[in-house]
């Protein structure tokens, strides 16, 4: 019997697909991390690259108010720059929708889509329109480039044995409204990289549950995990918290000496509102099994 992508699952799958075609054979990061990462020749900085898609009854509903459509597809390609110590730059938008489709809903879109992106940086320079079949979901892709300082780069794979695991916010509940509002952690993942210098990094869209094994991976390593540390939304389960996804928070490491009342208060001072929180740390050996976060294909 034929495998199916239920079969293999949205990690497997990527590993399978990535050998079949030519890779860039010099790439600072490619396939795995938040963004490829291309030195172009700029020694003041790094390009970045991204592309993300969102799908209709998948990432957004019928009925879902458009501009927070829009404002989301920005926010998830700005999040993932967030996730690299980068900013955005340039902007591609293709949009793929049934011809039924109100003028006023995408323009809607692309009002949401614009207002996110003149809070947080980047422009749009281009796309792509084109039709599904009457009644098929609609689908928008983002491609997006954006820069990283070189001495700011944080990847998935720098992590080292004992370093502590960090994330801000507070998790879970995301589909009570805040994967449709929530703001990339452009601002904090700049800070960070100035002061603290995480030994890696990547933002939550699938949940620890998922990220941190993928962050674990990528580093050669295994984790612990504090399960009641684990920040929570108001309501929210430590299962929830730990399982729901598109939280869209920063998960980083760092060396265990950075972090002590000197940094707890300087970042108090400037992220009041945000709290940041140890949920574990980076071991060698076998990693814990933790159970729940989203996959496109999983069973």
């Amino acid at each position: 019997m034929k495998k199916a992508l239920k079969d293999l699952g949205e990690d497997a799958l990527i590993d399978r697909l990535v050998r079949l075609v030519p890779r860039d054979p010099d790439p600072v990061t490619g396939p795995g991390d938040d963004c490829a990462v291309i030195d172009t020749g700029n020694t003041r900085a790094l390009q970045l690259l991204k592309t993300d898609a969102m799908v209709e009854h998948v990432h957004f509903l019928p009925d879902t108010p458009p501009r927070k459509i829009g404002w989301k597809a920005a926010a998830r390609v700005l999040s993932d720059f967030a996730a690299m110590g980068g900013t955005p730059d340039r902007f591609l938008v293709t949009i793929a929708l049934p011809p039924s489709w109100p003028v006023a809903r995408i323009e809607g879109i692309y009002r949401g889509f614009g207002e996110c992106l003149a809070r947080h940086g980047g422009f749009l320079a281009g796309g792509e329109t084109t039709r599904v079949p009457a009644g098929s979901a609609a689908v928008i892709s983002i491609a997006a480039t954006g820069t990283v300082v070189p001495s700011h780069i944080t990847l998935r794979s720098g992590g080292r044995p004992g370093d502590l695991v960090l994330v801000t916010g507070r998790l879970g509940g995301s589909i009570r409204g805040k994967h449709l509002t929530f703001t990339p952690r452009l601002e904090e993942a700049a800070w960070l990289v100035r002061h603290l210098k995480p030994t890696a990094m990547m933002d939550l869209s699938d949940g620890v549950a998922k990220d941190l094994p993928r962050l674990a991976k990528a580093s050669g390593l295994g984790f612990q995990l504090d399960r009641e540390a684990v920040p929570r939304t108001r309501g929210c389960t430590v299962e929830q918290a730990l399982g729901d996804g598109e939280d869209f928070e920063l998960l980083f490491t760092l060396p265990p000496r950075k972090w002590n009342t000197r940094t707890i208060a300087a970042w108090n001072e400037a992220f009041p509102k945000l709290p940041l929180t140890v949920i574990g740390k980076l071991s060698e050996g076998a990693e814990e099994r933790l159970e729940g976060g989203w996959d496109h294909f999983a069973k």
